[in-house]
């Protein structure tokens, strides 16, 4: 870390609705891939390395012979129960890198629902493709993470007094910040305070509007030296810190006496300031997973931000709107307002907030952060400096 590695290129297939790719899946992450290549300056048979968050069809053996790599020194998989460990992404390419186990690591995700099944659907865990960990739920009618999110969140705000206004104001943030980013799924679809509260429940307290989208696509991301990023001709952003951090497995572990309710982001808080050497205070820029609303608002909590009997003030008045924002946020629309690429699209507009390429771009970046999927376990979180 603290630089000894650089995110050099950046990549993304179009995407689409759930179920609205006319690719396969993979087919989209060779697109994602060598977008990335084109945007490093790379050619594809440099690349040697691989590392598939979430991705677990696509190996690396068969993206490697389909994209022409020259060699493959490097492949690897986070651990993975949602977009928790996204982040962590970053951290294994810089580890391949600076440890001098590959030259060019590609980190990639890719879905394509239609061709395969619907994330959030329960169908498949009444089909026995339930995590153990979730079958005790079943019989009750706890299916979906939407249902498993708005126990921790309900019990939290009724803890702390907390409005759903503050979850209002974090979907609003994402469809504003979309608005400015042709590449969203949500562009061109606005969102009013009325709206939000006039749409449907899913599960109390979340409205239609505070669940993330479902969508295909893929996103890549390419690390490598700052020396072999010299010879390329595009901004290097280096990779300050990384961190993850311990929670409970999914399910019955979840809403133990330590946990509950919580999003299990303190310790991911702790390491990711300690090995920075920073505080959430001088972060310019924060992209941080909205599977739904409430798990924002709890780790905002929780990474150290704010208190919980603050975060309505903390996140009113359009305080997360907008480049110019107080703290300007999830800025290319996030999983609500772009698209859900299990967060790692959530990195790449992170990194490009670091090269002053965004689309609502923050004011004098120096310090750009991506947190991986609150409520979920182990959790991530990765800081980007200022490009070179």
């Amino acid at each position: 870390m603290h630089g000894q590695a650089v995110v050099v290129g950046v990549g993304e297939s179009e995407y689409y609705k759930h179920g609205g790719s006319p690719d396969t899946e993979f087919q989209l992450a060779c697109t994602a891939i060598r977008r990335a290549a084109d945007d490093a300056g790379l050619e594809l048979k440099q690349l040697d390395g691989l590392i598939s968050y979430m991705d677990y069809r696509n190996s690396p053996l068969r993206l490697a012979a389909a994209l022409g790599f020259d060699e493959l020194s490097w492949s690897a998989t986070p651990w993975a129960g949602g977009g928790n460990n996204s982040c962590a992404t970053l951290q294994f390419a810089d580890a391949a890198v600076s440890g001098g186990y590959a030259n060019y690591v590609v980190g990639f995700r890719a879905l394509a629902q239609g061709q395969f099944q619907r994330l959030g659907s329960g169908a498949g865990l009444m089909g026995g493709g339930a995590p153990e960990g979730m079958t005790w739920g079943l019989p009750y009618g706890l299916m979906t993470p939407a249902q498993e999110c708005a126990l921790q969140t309900k019990r939290w705000m009724h803890d702390h007094g907390v409005s759903q206004e503050a979850l209002a104001s974090i979907s609003l943030a994402c469809y504003a910040n979309a608005q400015l980013n042709p590449r969203a799924v949500r562009y061109g679809r606005p969102l009013t305070r009325e709206a939000y509260h006039a749409s449907r429940w899913i599960v109390e307290p979340f409205h239609l509007y505070d669940c993330c989208q479902e969508n295909d696509g893929a996103a890549a991301l390419i690390v490598t030296t700052p020396e072999r990023a010299k010879d390329l001709p595009g901004k290097a952003v280096p990779i300050l810190a990384t961190a993850q951090g311990l929670g409970p497995e999914i399910g019955l572990n979840t809403f133990q006496q330590k946990w509950f309710p919580g999003m299990y982001y303190e310790n991911v808080g702790r390491m990711i300031w300690e090995r920075a050497g920073v505080k959430p205070t001088d972060i310019d820029v924060l992209q941080l997973y909205e599977n739904f609303t409430g798990p924002v608002l709890m780790a905002l909590c929780e990474m150290g931000y704010c208190k919980p009997e603050e975060v309505d003030a903390f996140v009113a008045d359009g305080a997360l709107e907008g480049p110019d924002a107080r703290l300007p946020f999830n800025t290319s629309g996030g999983n609500i307002g772009e698209a859900y690429i299990h967060g790692l699209e959530m990195v790449i507009e992170a990194v490009r907030q670091s090269r002053g390429d965004s689309t609502c771009q923050a004011k004098n970046v120096e310090l750009s952060l991506a947190v991986g999927g609150p409520g979920y376990a182990p959790g991530s979180a990765v800081l980007f400096g200022a490009a070179a």
